[in-house]
């Protein structure tokens, strides 16, 4: 398969920078697989389709992962906190971050102990914690265009994150468009995932299977474990939910309790396992995840399903309108 094969065309003014005034008013594009019929909804309408399905949701919580040098000359991305004082971090411009190195952010100041040859991260190692609350940002995606604010702080959360689990770059989007009240009212469990730097990287070869997927950690509850394998239907809310159960039930042939990493790269001829369907928002053209759905409903309905889209002035991206492929 070639990467070009999951081009589209979007203009950019149907790029969401901001989210509705309410989380339930997006739009939601219905996808029935068996009939390639496409429909256009309202995501409140969303219950009477996931009647008789179990949820599954990520619950995972935006960390905030972007931060500045008191000079404004380093801008540090947070991988992974290793323990209090020493992250592994993405750095821009890494000419200026050697081995060595340091960096301030408040009165911390961050030295350089390690660079990764395979993907250019630093280990930093701090005199002190950083005060994140204070000088950390949400890593917004770029297509955005524009810096975090005190709206994202909640918006670019689901309302079921848990707080325990602020370890993600970026948000399990499709779980946007919850309401604690709409969620109330149907079964559901959740299983976590923490978003990482690959979702904000584009496939940079021409063959499909020459790209390296990026790991991603999760965990499975007891509850959930239990829930997910007695339930006879599932509805995935997000990619990141879709790749936790398919990942497992390949590897293991069941869902095993604890944690665990993945690296599935999900594209066309893929045999889904236990995802009988998928709550998603619309994604990046020739991305990844554009290529886990059109494993699903296959590349040549996501593309009608997607110029649909475009002719219907659908909102794409992390803060846009939905897709339910069933």
């Amino acid at each position: 398969m070639l990467t070009a094969d999951f081009d589209y065309h979007l203009p950019e003014e149907l790029i969401a920078s901001r989210p509705l005034d309410r989380r339930d008013a997006s739009r939601m594009m219905v996808v029935h697989r068996a009939t390639g019929v496409i429909e256009h909804r309202q995501f409140a309408e969303f219950p009477q389709f996931a009647a008789g399905a179990l949820l599954v949701l990520n619950n995972t919580r935006v960390a905030r992962a972007r931060y500045f040098s008191n000079d404004g000359r380093i801008e540090l991305l947070r991988l992974q906190a290793l323990t209090e004082l020493t992250w592994r971090c993405l750095v821009k411009p890494g000419k200026k971050m050697r081995l060595g190195a340091t960096v301030a952010i408040g009165e911390a100041v961050g030295t350089v102990q390690a660079i990764d040859d395979n993907d250019g991260s630093r280990i930093i190692e701090f005199s002190q914690p950083v005060d994140t609350a204070r000088f950390g940002h949400l890593a917004l995606p770029h297509y955005m265009n524009r810096e975090d604010d005190g709206a994202d702080a909640e918006r670019y959360q689901t309302v079921f994150a848990d707080p325990g689990k602020e370890q993600a770059i970026a948000a399990p989007t499709a779980g946007l468009h919850f309401t604690p009240e709409m969620l109330a009212t149907l079964p559901h469990t959740f299983v976590t995932l923490h978003v990482g730097i690959g979702t904000f990287r584009p496939v940079q070869v021409d063959r499909v299977e020459d790209h390296l997927m990026h790991v991603e950690s999760y965990e499975v509850s007891p509850e959930a474990a239990a829930r997910i394998t007695s339930a006879p239907r599932l509805l995935a809310v997000g990619t990141t939910v879709t790749r936790v159960l398919e990942h497992c039930y390949r590897t293991s042939g069941t869902l095993p309790v604890g944690p665990g990493s993945t690296d599935i790269f999900i594209t066309p001829g893929f045999q889904f396992r236990r995802t009988d369907a998928l709550l998603t928002n619309f994604h990046l053209p020739k991305s990844t995840l554009f290529m886990l759905v059109s494993a699903l409903a296959s590349r040549e309905l996501m593309q009608a399903a997607y110029a649909a889209a475009v002719d219907h002035r659908y909102r794409f991206f992390s803060y846009g309108d939905c897709m339910l492929i069933l």
